[in-house]
């Protein structure tokens, strides 16, 4: 009983994150490439600004998300087996390899460089280096994220219509 409920809240929870990280690869990184290269700095920074300071309801959906999916894994090991235990097993490594670590050694990190320039005060050379450093980069990898986030939610869904 409590692997099936630690699946459907792993379930809901990377199916939340998947629909994150989705808004920001169709809707808010095409929404401020428009900007200048100025405007587009800041307007990260403003929205990167929110996650950074640990809004409680992101935190709670990212790392519930994780913490929820490890212990899925773990008392799945313990009482699922056959096509259950690899479907469970497929998701959470996809989930933890293709979504939350590239976030951890790709996203956060540029997304950290990028805070600490203050793009009131930077050159128009500083502001189009730090841009061209990050955009093509970043977005690159939330597609990935985003695209993996949603196989592994797909997988943990039908896992649940399949417990």
């Amino acid at each position: 009983m409590i692997t099936v409920v630690a699946i459907i809240l792993s379930s809901f929870l990377c199916t939340l994150v998947a629909g994150f990280l989705f808004a920001f690869a169709v809707v808010i990184m095409p929404g401020i490439k428009n900007l200048n290269d100025r405007e587009f700095i800041q307007a990260f920074q403003v929205i990167d600004n929110i996650i950074q300071k640990n809004q409680p309801l992101f935190m709670l959906l990212w790392l519930g998300s994780l913490i929820i999916s490890i212990a899925a894994l773990i008392s799945g090991i313990i009482q699922l087996d056959g096509l259950n235990l690899l479907l469970l097993i497929t998701a959470v490594l996809i989930y933890l390899l293709g979504v939350q670590l590239p976030t951890i050694i790709v996203n956060v990190p540029l997304n950290n460089r990028l805070q600490t320039l203050d793009a009131s005060r930077a050159t128009d050379t500083d502001i189009k280096i730090a841009r061209d450093s990050f955009e093509t980069r970043w977005n690159r990898w939330n597609r990935i994220r985003t695209f993996l986030a949603c196989l592994a939610s797909v997988l943990l869904i039908i896992l649940v219509y399949l417990l």
